[in-house]
């Protein structure tokens, strides 16, 4: 299917040109403009991202992994209140789990205690919210696929014969 064929590459590479991507697949540029313009237009494409590792920059940003037990209501199961969660400006995603809690919040702050406020202050007061557990991230290796940091050099020694 050439819709997913595109939708790979530009997972890969966010800023892949229509005219790459069409010697890539054998297909006219024109046409893989109209299928990523219908792609967007059908909110299958909802974002380009780009994936930044924020160690090596001079932005302090501390981040954390929330497992949520909710109390899921009547007609609707868990989905109003993850909604109002992720309409929190520090989160960043929301996700539907299973096993021991019901939700997998992540969220992002400028410090530790800004990170513990939104919890303590905005997302265990909710109604629903039965507990919190919060992961504080100390390291990031890989993110959508990429490792990050820089490669470790091979320290081993030559052996020549």
């Amino acid at each position: 299917m050439k819709e997913l064929e595109i939708l790979k590459i530009l997972m890969e590479n966010a800023k892949a040109e229509p005219d790459k991507i069409g010697v890539m697949l054998g297909m006219d540029p024109e046409e893989v403009k109209q299928i990523i313009k219908k792609l967007e237009d059908d909110k299958v494409i909802v974002k380009y991202m780009t994936l930044i590792d924020w160690e090596k920059t001079s932005c302090d940003k501390v981040q954390a992994l929330i497992d949520v037990r909710v109390l899921p209501e009547r007609g609707v199961g868990f989905d109003r209140v993850a909604q109002r969660i992720a309409m929190f400006p520090e989160v960043r995603s929301v996700y539907l789990m299973s096993g021991g809690y019901d939700l997998s919040v992540r969220v992002e702050g400028k410090s530790l205690k800004e990170v513990a406020n939104f919890v303590s202050e905005k997302l265990a007061p909710l109604e629903h919210v039965q507990s919190t557990t919060t992961h504080f991230i100390l390291k990031m290796y890989k993110k959508d696929g990429v490792i990050l940091g820089d490669k470790e050099e091979d320290k081993r020694q030559v052996m020549i014969p």
